[in-house]
């Protein structure tokens, strides 16, 4: 029987261990899509307890709670950070299998040296020695450089002004890219209460007044250049239904005037506009030379009860289910005819990863030639199975060497340990195709394999350039 949560966790075989040892494990990190907090790392910011760096605002452990029983208030209630730990620590027996289980562990073991399992006999001890380590001036930029990271890319809304990002780069004592990423769902998802509010806001911070769908397209444009100016190098859109229609010029500006007076909009309208907006500033993603992702299929707030006490995204999200094949092709052959940017597309369906790992073939370009990616399993999906389904999926369809790795998706600084537990997977994938004679064992050919995707191919693929 193996020990629990080894050196070798993961790994199966005599050549998994070698690639993970020898090439994977210390390689540094590009955690090129995250919803940290910038202000953080422009501050420092140090926490009390692990608590607050665990529990504030993670909805994948809110939702395990809720599921064990767990009441409201030692969750996103008023409990104390020392109880709502305790509530924490009291489920973890119970999530074998679970990938919180393997993240919770592996956060410990790396950043605090703790390899006991956590459970509610153990928390009190747990919570001391962390506690100390926190309050001893372990800082969110210790974290980030003994996980070795060494770019980060935050998701931004256009309006924000990215004063946080301005001045970590101008921090010559902190030597990590902290990089924005360009994400304006608000403006493409016309109807929405939030439309009318943002595309004002856009109108303040661009300034210059929007009376009509050019003046519009225009201020994007501002907060693209602003956006490039600062660095990004990376777009990204939460698409919780990827659709397209054909449209006219015309008839987009009618309905952009329409959502802004609060008109009523048919389904087909809004299909319609999202085309037009989408494909506009995919084309400036291209003359940019940034990367756009495009992150489908979730159903989200699903819980009105909850969604009206707690907000969005607190824990009752969940996978949606509709046919994505043809408006993605759509889409993409219409973009390409006029620039199509580098492009990741993830889908929360994992019935989706064969339709999106055959679209990969259909837009090919320069010696690269995966211009188009298959993005890694997300959400719902970065567990061993998920992960991988989706190697396997990227491997049988693509040319696997040419992925551009793991991300953390998460909000947590001590989240770069899912960075290592995807190297694992990967490197036993790969180790059994070897072992059951599918591959040679080319050591040095494997290893660099290893070494791209766990970080080179993330710099390689996000530049500013479309030719890789």
């Amino acid at each position: 029987m193996k020990a629990f949560m080894d050196k070798d966790f993961l790994l199966k075989t005599e050549t998994a261990r070698m690639l993970y040892h020898e090439h994977a494990s210390d390689m540094p990190i590009f955690d090129y899509h995250c919803h940290i907090n910038v202000d953080e790392i422009f501050n420092d910011a140090i926490y009390d307890n692990i608590t607050q760096v665990w529990l504030y605002g993670d909805h994948y452990k809110w939702r395990a709670m809720r599921l064990c029983g767990i009441d409201e208030e030692f969750i996103t209630g008023n409990a104390s950070d020392y109880n709502k730990f305790l509530a924490f620590s009291e489920i973890m027996p119970l999530l074998i299998g679970n990938p919180i289980f393997h993240w919770t562990h592996m956060e410990l073991k790396f950043f605090f040296d703790i390899d006991i399992p956590l459970n509610r006999e153990n928390s009190k001890e747990i919570w001391k020695i962390t506690k100390k380590k926190l309050q001893g001036g372990y800082s969110v930029r210790h974290m980030i450089r003994d996980a070795h990271v060494r770019k980060i890319c935050s998701t931004d809304d256009p309006l924000d002004m990215l004063e946080y990002h301005r001045s970590i780069k101008e921090d010559v004592s902190f030597d990590i890219e902290v990089l924005p990423s360009f994400r304006p769902d608000k403006g493409i998802e016309i109807g929405e209460k939030t439309f009318v509010p943002w595309v004002h806001k856009l109108a303040n911070v661009s300034g210059r007044s929007i009376s009509d769908y050019n003046d519009f397209l225009i201020c994007l444009d501002k907060r693209l250049e602003y956006f490039d100016y600062h660095g990004c190098v990376l777009a990204d859109h939460g698409l919780d239904k990827m659709s397209f229609s054909p449209y006219a010029e015309k008839e987009i500006k009618h309905i952009f005037n329409k959502g802004l007076s609060g008109s009523y909009l048919t389904e087909l309208e809004k299909t319609k506009y999202r085309s037009a907006v989408l494909s506009h500033l995919a084309e400036s993603y291209y003359h940019l030379g940034w990367v756009m992702q495009l992150h489908i299929g979730a159903m989200r707030s699903n819980n009105r009860q909850m969604h009206d006490s707690l907000g969005p995204d607190t824990g009752f999200d969940s996978i949606n289910d509709y046919s994505i094949a043809e408006s993605v092709s759509q889409f993409m052959d219409q973009v390409h005819d006029r620039g199509l940017p580098k492009t990741i597309i993830y889908s929360l369906n994992p019935k989706d990863n064969y339709v999106l790992g055959s679209m990969m073939g259909n837009f090919p370009w320069g010696s690269y030639g995966t211009h188009v990616q298959l993005g890694c399993a997300w959400w719902f999906n970065d567990h061993i199975d998920g992960m991988t389904d989706h190697l396997r999926t990227f491997s049988n369809l693509g040319v696997l060497p040419r992925f551009a790795g793991m991300l953390t998706d998460s909000r947590s600084f001590l989240s770069y340990a899912r960075h290592d537990y995807f190297r694992r997977i990967l490197c036993n994938f790969l180790g059994e195709l070897v072992e059951n004679g599918e591959y040679p064992q080319d050591m040095k050919r494997l290893g660099s394999m290893v070494e791209d995707i766990s970080y080179n191919n993330a710099c390689t693929f996000i530049n500013k350039s479309n030719d890789i």
